[in-house]
């Protein structure tokens, strides 16, 4: 396939960029959960295998790896701009816990199980799967894989509030699988990947229900805002691109037949189609508009699109 195939419709389109991700011959994938790109579009990639995060430049070209702590167990992948500089926070689905570091790796802060004994005991685990910061530093950690509620810290790690718990009622989530902050509302909002239940709910700041979004979902996993634009992986087969006010603008790569295959997402390599999607699991965009997007695949899957240039 050349580097010429289209993925979207008339209003947007974008093309592949064959080959983006240049492994060193000694390192390989494992489950791709995550991907993040700097002020600098240094791309990051966070993924099960050990060392668990790669860094790759605008072009594709290795730079470094480091993580080996979080072989395994990651997952939730997220970077933060703050005064002082750019940081990244993980979340650990084997360690249970979330990880604060900078972008040479040191940890700076971890936030193991919150202190509710109401929520947690020894049969009922805490499993963070994203994580986001809001404006004033305080963190907010979604227990997508664990019991299905949001928890609220301040920047140093102190617990504030917990939020929503298993159901389907609004304010209740199944599945909280990804989190972000929202501000295009000239508000910062929670965006909340209520995957279970096939939607997306929203909340204030403090966890109080605004509304909820149903329409052009299936399976959503996270978000990545960019300008008035939120870009959502779906699990089930294609990159959603809504507009400010959650309106859809495209899906990428779709494929309604990847994920109904027996097997999935380890399906046949002589499945996978360079153009569609299988099970995207984490997206995010660059300074230039290119869409880079991560597969929940066995030995990982990396996608670059670059945005036409006409539009």
């Amino acid at each position: 396939m050349s580097n010429q195939s289209k993925l979207g419709n008339t209003v947007r389109s974008y093309n592949l960029v064959q080959g983006w991700a240049k492994l060193p011959a000694d390192l390989e994938f494992g489950y791709t959960h995550g991907i993040v790109v700097d002020q600098e579009d240094n791309v990051y990639v966070f993924h099960t295998g050990k060392p668990s995060i790669f860094k790759f430049s605008q072009n594709g070209q290795f730079l470094e790896a480091w993580g080996e702590e979080f072989e395994g167990g990651a997952h939730g992948f997220y970077l933060n701009k703050e005064h002082d500089g750019e940081y990244l926070y993980v979340t650990d689905t084997t360690r249970r816990n979330v990880v604060k570091m900078d972008l040479s790796g040191k940890h700076l802060l971890t936030l193991e199980t919150p202190d509710r004994a109401d929520i947690y005991n020894e049969e009922l685990k805490f499993v963070p799967t994203d994580v986001a910061v809001s404006t004033n530093g305080d963190i907010y950690v979604a227990d997508g894989y664990g019991q299905s509620w949001i928890h609220q810290y301040t920047a140093a790690g102190e617990y504030i509030r917990s939020w929503g718990g298993k159901g389907t009622e609004c304010g209740q989530l199944n599945c909280p699988h990804g989190i972000s902050i929202d501000t295009r509302q000239g508000e910062e909002e929670v965006y909340v990947a209520d995957r279970g239940n096939h939607r997306i709910q929203v909340f204030t700041l403090q966890g109080d229900f605004k509304r909820v979004i149903m329409d052009d979902l299936d399976m959503p996993c996270s978000f990545y805002f960019q300008g008035d634009e939120v870009y959502i992986p779906d699990l089930d087969s294609r990159i959603t691109i809504f507009d400010k006010n959650d309106r859809l603008i495209c899906h990428l790569g779709e494929d309604q037949q990847a994920y109904k295959q027996t097997g999935w997402p380890n399906l046949p390599k002589s499945y996978y189609r360079d153009n569609k999607f299988s099970s995207p699991h984490g997206v995010c965009v660059d300074s230039q508009g290119s869409v880079y997007v991560a597969e929940w695949i066995v030995d990982g899957r990396v996608t670059k699109l670059s945005r036409t240039l006409s539009q």
